[in-house]
């Protein structure tokens, strides 16, 4: 049902028809509002309705909840994709019936994301909803037809990022999060910087994983399946002589709580466009630039294809230039 107001100058459209989420737009006539109306209203009406053989009503995001209940805590990114379950189950999509799912409605969420976040970030968001719908059919029992996202385009690989860190930011990002009450966000950072581990690897840090006698860290089930050793540097060293053992692990706070503390630290160093993640790009830039191999450099990094390895790299020429001087 469609609907048109005037507001100062403009006009506003408003289309609500069942099944959808609620369309807005502003147009500077009214019958230019009406002709939007009729014409959204007819492409909502044509789009094909599947015969699903599903007796009771299930929304979307009970399926959402379900997988991230069952599912996901299998998987070794459970975090950042349970996350990202009840994000999506939160959105005007979760509030749909499977039974009435058709491609239009995943077209117009990703065209309604690709407003708001990147491309990769979409293609992950459809993947992961594809994988669900693909649970709900073959392990679960329900009677959807067919996956409409599999028909749908959208970008599965993200771009190789290049951030590194700038003058002072290191400092910048250091002294922002000493001013925090958690004692561990400025430890984590530095550590991060100084060993280029996931912060899935560091949260999960035990301090009978350290060894401080040989300078090792010992990383168990990590993202690629395997185990690894990882050399600390001294200044790793002493940064962990430095954090108090109360816990049994190093760093004894949550994803979510680095996540928000990592973001009041960016925000009062007045640093933009630089993600956690980017901290391992920097690390392993460092082991090259200091003259490391690609092998020594994947054994600390616990990349199996160099390809990836290389990927993460980013050389800063004043720093390659630097070792031209040298010879």
């Amino acid at each position: 049902m469609g609907s048109v107001r005037k507001r100062g100058k403009t006009w506003n459209a408003q289309v609500r028809v069942s099944g959808w989420r609620s369309f807005t737009k502003s147009f500077k006539s009214k019958s230019d509002a009406n002709n939007w109306i009729s014409e959204l209203e007819q492409k909502l009406a044509s789009s094909s309705i599947p015969n699903a053989s599903i007796d009771n009503k299930v929304l979307l995001k009970e399926l959402f909840m379900k997988y991230a209940d069952e599912v996901t805590p299998q998987h070794k990114g459970r975090i950042p994709e349970t996350y990202r379950l009840k994000s999506v189950a939160r959105s005007w999509i979760g509030e749909l019936n499977i039974k009435y799912l058709t491609k239009q409605h995943f077209i117009q969420y990703r065209d309604d994301r690709m407003n708001i976040v990147e491309a990769s970030t979409v293609g992950s968001e459809l993947s992961l909803m594809k994988r669900v719908l693909d649970t709900a059919s073959k392990r679960w029992g329900y009677g959807i037809p067919y996956n409409p996202i599999k028909d749908i385009e959208f970008t599965r690989v993200s771009k190789t990022r290049t951030r590194r860190l700038k003058t002072n930011e290191k400092e910048r990002l250091l002294s922002a999060a000493c001013t925090q009450k958690n004692i561990y966000i400025a430890f984590i950072i530095e550590f991060a910087i100084e060993t280029g581990m996931r912060r899935s690897e560091i949260l999960k840090l035990g301090w009978t994983d350290i060894d401080f006698t040989n300078g090792f860290a010992f990383l168990f089930d990590t993202k690629n399946g395997e185990d690894r050793k990882v050399p600390l540097t001294k200044r790793c060293v002493r940064l962990l002589q430095k954090v108090p053992q109360v816990h049994e692990k190093v760093f004894p706070i949550t994803a979510n709580c680095l996540r928000l503390a990592w973001g009041r630290a960016r925000a009062k160093a007045e640093i933009k466009d630089l993600r956690f993640h980017d901290l391992r790009h920097e690390a392993i830039s460092r082991f090259f630039e200091m003259g490391m191999s690609v092998p020594e450099v994947a054994l600390i990094s616990g990349h199996k294809d160099v390809r990836q390895l290389l990927r993460y790299t980013h050389l800063n020429p004043t720093n390659i230039f630097k070792k031209y001087e040298a010879f």
